[in-house]
Formats: structure tokens, C-alpha cells, sequence
């Protein structure tokens, strides 16, 4: 074989590997076995965020919240930290525009965490994107990017694990307001401290070695900083949005 042909082939090779790393992003899967890989996946952590949802029932019956009325939010709002900041505002008449403000500012974090998705969910239809969002909780989240991020490529494990986590969030949420009038304290029960371990578990797992210390580390030194100069929870986004800009610094 003469050099030319030699390297006409190599070219054709690097063509096509080329092509194949571009289309490789457009393997994501979207089916039941995705859905049900995720599902099965979050049903021990689904079980630890149960005892949260028990010690936020408890909280909402104290504040004067039906069983109705508790399920309807465990079954919209689907963030949990989010759901005791408005119960623990909540009066009469209720501070409509005081519980909107402090819950936004919680939930802006689903915005770091959502962009963390997009070079999976980019290939995937509208409809099953936010069908897929609206079941994100802190803790599927956590488990999607290990599991997409270990090269499965299953885009429906972000649904299927929120499926578990809402299923059980809604039912602990209801049985925390029928028993609200027994448990006068959760911490007695060490309830309040359920979603705290769960996290610390799930931080076990997403841990990849040294190269993780450094926006952790950001994000824990920023978080505490700005518990002590801002009121609420805007210490969760300042803590996120300096760890994302400390792994930019620190990759580029």
C-alpha cells in the first residue's frame, strides 16, 4: 500500500471517529427501562426523604394545614426545603408575596442543577425534558449525574427516580399531618436530622477524589460566609454558584 492510500485511510478513520464522538450524545435512551432503573435506584433514599416528609407534616398540622391541602403541595412543589420555609411563614392572612419571594430564592439552585443536565437532556424532546424536571428533587438529582456521568445514558433515570421520591414524599407528608397531633417535637424521633444523613450519603457517592475538594470546599467556606451577612436561604445559591465557578476556573 503506497503512503497516499495509507493516509487517505487514516483520514477516513479520524473521520469516523469523529463522527461517532459527535453522535454519541444522541444515544441517550428515553424508556421503561430507564424509568424503571431510576425508580428501583431511589427507593432506598426515597425511604430516608419519607422521614423528612413525616417531620414536615408534622410541622404544616401545626400551622393549620389540611390533609388536603398538605398532599396538594407535597404533589406540585415536590422541595421539601422550600415547603417548610412557606409552612413556617404561613399566617393569617397568609404573606402571599413574603412566602413566593423566600420560596424562589430556595429554589434557584434547580437552575445549577438543571444546566448540570443539558448535555444529556439537549437531545431529548421538550415534553420529556420537563416532564423529567418537574420530578427533580435534590436527591435524584444527585443520583441522575452519578448515573450519567458513569456513561449509561439513560435520560428517563431522572424520572423514574422522581417518580419514587414523589410517591413517597406525598404519602410521608400526609401521614406527618395525621399523626401531627402525637409527635409534638420530630427532633425527639431524630427526624430532622433524616434529610441531613441522606445528603452526607449521597455526597459519599458524587465524591471523585481531590479533584472534588476544591469547589467543595468553595461552596461549604462561601455557604457559611454568607449565613452570617444575609438572612434565609440564599446561602444555598451563593455556596452553588461559587462552587460552579471555582470547577470553571479550576478545568480551564
Amino acid at each position: 500500500m503506497s503512503t497516499t492510500d495509507e493516509q487517505t485511510e487514516q483520514d477516513a478513520e479520524s473521520i469516523e471517529t469523529a463522527a461517532s464522538t459527535d453522535d454519541a450524545p444522541n444515544t441517550v435512551t428515553f424508556d421503561r427501562a430507564g424509568i424503571r432503573a431510576g425508580f428501583v435506584t431511589c427507593l432506598p433514599v426515597a425511604l430516608g426523604v419519607a422521614g423528612y416528609g413525616i417531620a414536615f407534616g408534622v410541622l404544616a398540622d401545626r400551622a393549620g394545614l389540611s390533609v388536603a391541602e398538605v398532599a396538594l403541595m407535597s404533589a406540585t412543589v415536590l422541595a421539601g426545603a422550600s415547603q417548610i420555609i412557606a409552612v413556617e411563614l404561613w399566617a393569617d392572612p397568609i404573606p402571599a408575596a413574603t412566602v413566593v419571594l423566600a420560596v424562589f430564592a430556595v429554589n434557584l439552585r434547580y437552575s445549577l442543577m438543571g444546566a448540570a443536565l443539558r448535555p444529556w437532556f439537549k437531545h431529548l424532546s421538550g415534553i420529556r425534558v420537563y416532564g423529567s424536571l418537574f420530578f427533580m428533587a435534590d436527591e435524584n438529582w444527585a443520583l441522575t449525574m452519578r448515573d450519567l456521568t458513569g456513561g449509561s445514558r439513560r435520560g428517563a433515570f431522572l424520572l423514574g427516580s422522581g417518580l419514587a421520591i414523589w410517591v413517597f414524599w406525598v404519602a410521608s407528608s400526609v401521614a406527618g399531618v395525621a399523626v401531627g397531633g402525637v409527635i409534638d417535637d420530630p427532633a425527639t424521633f431524630g427526624l430532622d436530622f433524616v434529610l441531613v444523613a441522606t445528603f452526607v450519603a449521597l455526597a459519599v457517592e458524587l465524591w471523585d477524589g481531590a479533584s472534588t475538594a476544591v469547589p467543595w470546599g468553595v461552596a461549604l467556606v462561601t455557604a457559611l460566609v454568607t449565613t452570617q451577612v444575609l438572612a434565609g436561604q440564599w446561602h444555598v445559591i451563593a455556596g452553588g454558584v461559587a462552587a460552579a465557578v471555582a470547577e470553571v476556573v479550576c478545568r480551564g
